[in-house]
């Protein structure tokens, strides 16, 4: 569309926003498990209010606004506080798990340039349940990305990492937990691996960087996993997740401040002045900052403790209910609050779409094909009516009255593997040109993913996920 020749009222334009929202996640009701994290109307009033007392306000200069410059430093302290940060810890807020990733690895290979000069083609090895924003990281930073295959609990394999570093390698990834299903990787022995090698070695605690430590408070026994091992020299905590901040706002963290200086871009030669930037983004919203910084010291250890406990008890209730829902099981031993359904009985992706007709969304996965679960504050007011609905959903999947809905996927995994290659190809692109043209979300997701884990040919399945992706951002002329 075109930019109007006149303005429209606020009230017009208020309530067309309002009814485009008709057809977003119900994530007030409970039945989102991923992308929003709701604390409650009083964790939300502290930090909407926070937010806007500096929604004008920008993290680009420090100087300027020496007010966020102390929030900053306060919520990396606090963070790195809570995961055996040491005096000489340092560390930056982010806009997102992403960006703190990104950081992670571009400081990864600056380092290797001063400590590893003879390095040209630095790579860096992860399990491959490790989060895409690594792939993204390498991809940008030139860093080649070495993905090995689990164990069969789905925990990094150290053995075969060890087997994956070369002399180029730079840096060994883990993760606390794993975000497809929920497990620690065996952090302390990746630690050691990183030292005997004389190596970087990054913890993704985006998710569990806040639950985690006061699990151990709590008393719950975990395996170790931050700043207290030798070889751990970076994390990722994401607090717009269990922290209950406003988005978006994360935190990489380093075990030292020289460490931390190849996070830096700077540039002296400009005409407009010296510059100097921490992270990938210049203007960094004033909001973001103020409101992780407001609800850290809202809550306080006794608030999160208590919250934490409560997630605690709710993910408890859940794995039990799973446990006596006929046709569904858990994938693993998760370690906390972030879940993974499978089937061997029924299709899970069908499943999924059956729960989205009832107004749950939960994402899709593969390697297994599952369902994932972040269990958060709110689901413990609606755990009663997910597994009603869950039984349901299992039910009816494996009656006949949903079969046809399986059609489509049943003849695309047998159709994919006797045509000839060009045709898959067309058969692919068509699927995902059928991806993102309404607005409003789509009504059944199973056949996608079923041709997904059909297909075996990694560029059918990067055209497919384009050709949705341009669809899914086109402007509307």
């Amino acid at each position: 569309m075109k930019l109007g020749q006149a303005g429209r009222s606020k009230e017009e334009l208020f309530l067309e926003m309002e009814k485009v929202k008709e057809h977003d996640i119900k994530w007030k009701e409970g039945k989102a498990f991923s992308l929003v994290f709701n604390g409650g109307q009083e964790l939300s009033d502290v930090i909407k209010d926070a937010y806007c007392m500096f929604f004008s306000e920008n993290g680009l200069n420090p100087s300027a606004f020496p007010s966020l410059k102390k929030f900053e430093n306060e919520v990396v302290g606090m963070t790195a506080s809570l995961l055996s940060g040491g005096e000489n810890a340092a560390g930056s807020m982010t806009s997102g798990g992403t960006e703190s990733i990104l950081m992670a690895i571009k400081t990864a290979r600056e380092w290797a340039k001063v400590n590893k000069p003879h390095i040209k083609e630095p790579e860096l090895v992860m399990p491959i349940s490790a989060h895409p924003a690594f792939n993204k990281g390498g991809h940008y930073f030139g860093v080649k990305v070495i993905a090995v295959p689990t164990r069969d609990d789905y925990r990094a394999d150290v053995t075969a990492m060890k087997e994956a570093i070369t002399d180029n390698t730079i840096l060994l990834v883990g993760s606390a937990p794993s975000y497809p299903q929920g497990v620690i990787d065996p952090i302390e022995e990746l630690s050691l691996l990183a030292l005997d090698n004389k190596i970087l070695m990054h913890v993704d605690a985006c998710v569990g960087g806040i639950v985690l430590p006061f699990y151990r408070k709590l008393g719950i026994e975990l395996p170790k996993f931050d700043f207290e091992l030798e070889g751990v020299t970076s994390m990722s905590v994401d607090l717009h997740k269990y922290g209950y901040a406003a988005k978006g706002a994360s935190v990489v963290l380093y075990k030292t401040k020289e460490l931390r200086r190849h996070q830096f871009f700077v540039t002296t030669d400009w005409p407009g002045g010296m510059y100097g930037s921490p992270s990938v983004l210049g203007t960094r919203p004033g909001g973001a900052i103020a409101a992780a910084w407001a609800i850290m010291n809202y809550l306080g250890e006794e608030g999160y403790l208590k919250l934490i406990g409560q997630i605690r008890e709710t993910t408890m209730e859940f794995k039990r209910r799973i446990a006596l829902t006929p046709e569904i099981e858990l994938a693993g031993n998760p370690d906390m609050s972030v879940l993974c359904l499978i089937s061997n009985t029924v299709d899970i992706f069908q499943v999924g779409d059956c729960m989205a007709a009832r107004g749950w969304h939960l994402d899709m996965q593969q390697a297994p094909n599952s369902l994932h679960l972040t269990v958060s504050a709110a689901h413990k007011d609606t755990i009663d009516e997910f597994f009603k609905d869950l039984a349901e959903a299992a039910i009816e999947v494996k009656g006949i009255g949903n079969k046809i809905s399986g059609i489509k996927t049943t003849m695309a995994k047998g159709l994919l593997k006797t045509m000839p290659k060009n045709m898959v190809s067309k058969m692919i692109k068509k699927e995902g040109q059928n991806v993102g043209v309404s607005d409003k979300r789509p009504e059944k997701m199973a056949p996608m993913y079923g041709m997904m884990a059909a297909i075996t040919d990694n560029s059918d399945r990067e055209t497919l996920v384009k050709d949705a992706l341009d669809n899914l951002f086109s402007p509307r002329l």
